[in-house]
């Protein structure tokens, strides 16, 4: 009996160590139930040892006595002889009961031991696993912290996108609001622009008018003028004449050869042109002098040389009645100088880039220059101020002045713009296919001369505000930005110089090349008409002038 509750106690004992020993699903107070029980069994099992120890020494107390009165009685009786065999065999079987219980004693010492090591180990586990416990706590905490921070991040993010679709919301009524007032703009600048060209179509009828007034007493004078000139028996030239000081060309002629080729300046010739009378000739170079030339015997012989620019002089000009000479210059400024002295009279600076065009406007006592840094300036010569400035938008190569108070400009960006100095704004443009090199108007003022880098040269019909011809032909090159082009002063030629050293003469009736003169080596920049007609100027890159003649 007492083998068979070992057994069984054992079994239990280590289903117990089993279920403890399964990880996954023994919790921490089966463990602590499984060491108690442990300690209870060991307990019963001291008790019953000792009870058997009881009985053990019973025994041997009753097998002395027994054995005492065996040796007393002599060996008497059978009886006696069998009951002390049957105590004998009830002595041995005791005998190895106890030493069964010993042996089982000494095992379930050891188990004893085995099971406090166990429990010792199985206790460091539930530290560590109070440790991991602790821990995973700790992380469970930082979790709860961490999701609610980022459920108040959700909820701010939340109100922070309300906010934004109610503001897009806003924004898209506003844009719509803001989209029907562009269309209603865009009507009624479509209707402004249509109030616009009628009055811009009344204005170019007006002007016409008027041109067609001037140019009917113009005539008239110019009748007037010669039957005085014929009473008085003045010697007229076949083609032209000098009428009251002022040069009238009847019919200009075509130059036939180099008359005379000399050496103007020490570099680059950008300017030349003959005063009003063509009693003289200017030119301006990138030496920084404007020099005076007079043709006398069919020679250029020098007048005197003006002085005062700080770097190459662009563009020349003469006032109406010869008593001054303009010039502008890359070094951002204009000058006037009186030719009876020759003497600096005025230094016109204000452009913050290179004065690249500069005119009389009217009349001897207004200026107006185009420059580099994209604006048009005024000038008065009285008070040698700036009177006002224009914000062209653009590069300014050339200008040429209209009806003395309006300024047409050639830009950069391919535009010709026109302007009244009464106003701040322009009052037309017209777009072409290259950027402006140079501008000049005919003689009787209804057409403009537009060179322009695509190597062609355009006539505007400023009546019908549109470009009637197109000059072109196939070697003709346009030499740089600055390069000029001129009416004959008849109206009925173009003249300009190309890359490669050659005058073109265009017929204008028939838009066709009417000449191609050859005498330059390099690219011609300037050339200027005879106000008679009679002569012809040019000037290239390096030093030369050439003055062309049909003689």
């Amino acid at each position: 009996m007492a083998t068979a509750g070992a057994t069984q106690w054992k079994e239990i004992l280590i289903l117990q160590l089993k279920c403890r020993n399964n990880k996954e699903r023994r919790p921490f107070e089966g463990l602590v139930q499984s060491h108690n029980k442990l300690f209870e069994n060991s307990t019963s099992l001291k008790s019953k040892n000792v009870h058997l120890t009881l009985e053990t020494e019973k025994l041997k107390e009753e097998n002395l006595s027994l054995q005492i009165k065996v040796e007393s009685g002599g060996g008497g009786g059978g009886g006696n002889s069998e009951k002390n065999s049957n105590l004998e065999h009830k002595l041995y079987k005791l005998q190895e009961e106890l030493t069964e219980l010993h042996r089982k004693r000494g095992e379930n010492a050891q188990q004893l031991i085995d099971l406090n090591t166990a429990l010792q180990e199985k206790e460091k586990e539930l530290q560590a696993k109070d440790n991991r416990l602790s821990d995973a706590t700790a992380t469970e905490l930082a979790m709860k912290n961490a999701i609610k921070n980022l459920e108040l991040t959700i909820m701010e993010l939340e109100a922070t996108n309300q906010m934004l679709k109610d503001e897009h919301q806003a924004l898209q009524l506003a844009f719509t609001a803001l989209e029907e007032k562009y269309r209603k703009a865009q009507e009624d600048n479509r209707e402004l622009v249509e109030r616009w060209m009628d009055q811009k179509s009344k204005d170019a009828d007006k002007l016409n008018a008027e041109n067609d007034y001037v140019m009917r007493r113009r005539q008239a004078k110019l009748q007037k003028d010669l039957e005085e000139a014929a009473r008085e028996n003045i010697n007229v030239a076949e083609r032209g004449a000098m009428v009251m000081g002022t040069a009238i060309c009847l019919q200009a002629s075509l130059p036939e050869r180099a008359q005379y080729k000399f050496d103007a300046h020490e570099g680059e010739v950008n300017a030349v042109r003959w005063s009003p009378s063509g009693a003289k000739f200017a030119t301006g170079g990138t030496d920084r002098k404007i020099k005076l030339w007079e043709v006398i015997g069919g020679k250029c012989e020098s007048k005197g040389f003006l002085m005062g620019s700080n770097q190459g002089i662009t563009s020349v000009d003469f006032d109406p009645e010869e008593s001054l000479i303009l010039g502008a210059s890359n070094d951002f400024a204009s000058r006037v100088w009186s030719l009876s002295d020759q003497r600096l009279r005025h230094t016109l600076t204000g452009h913050s880039g290179k004065v690249l065009a500069a005119k009389f406007l009217g009349d001897s006592s207004k200026v107006v220059s185009g420059s580099h840094d994209r604006t048009l300036k005024i000038w008065d010569l009285h008070s040698r101020a700036c009177t006002k400035t224009i914000f062209a938008g653009s590069s300014c190569n050339d200008l040429v002045t209209l009806h003395g108070t309006n300024v047409v400009s050639g830009h950069f960006d391919k535009r010709v713009r026109f302007w009244d100095s009464r106003s701040d704004s322009s009052t037309n443009e017209i777009l072409l296919q290259g950027r402006l090199t140079s501008l000049d108007l005919s003689p009787d003022r209804s057409s403009l001369l537009c060179s322009t880098r695509d190597d062609t040269l355009k006539v505007i019909d400023l009546r019908m505000n549109q470009v009637s011809k197109t000059l072109y032909a196939e070697d003709f090159k346009v030499g740089c930005d600055w390069s000029r082009a001129v009416f004959s002063p008849d109206g009925n030629y173009a003249l300009a110089g190309s890359n490669d050293g050659a005058l073109f003469i265009w017929n204008l009736s028939k838009s066709k090349v009417e000449k191609v003169l050859k005498e330059h080596n390099h690219a011609v920049i300037a050339c200027s008409w005879h106000p008679v007609g009679s002569y012809v100027l040019s000037g290239e890159r390096q030093k030369k002038v050439v003055l062309w003649s049909d003689l």
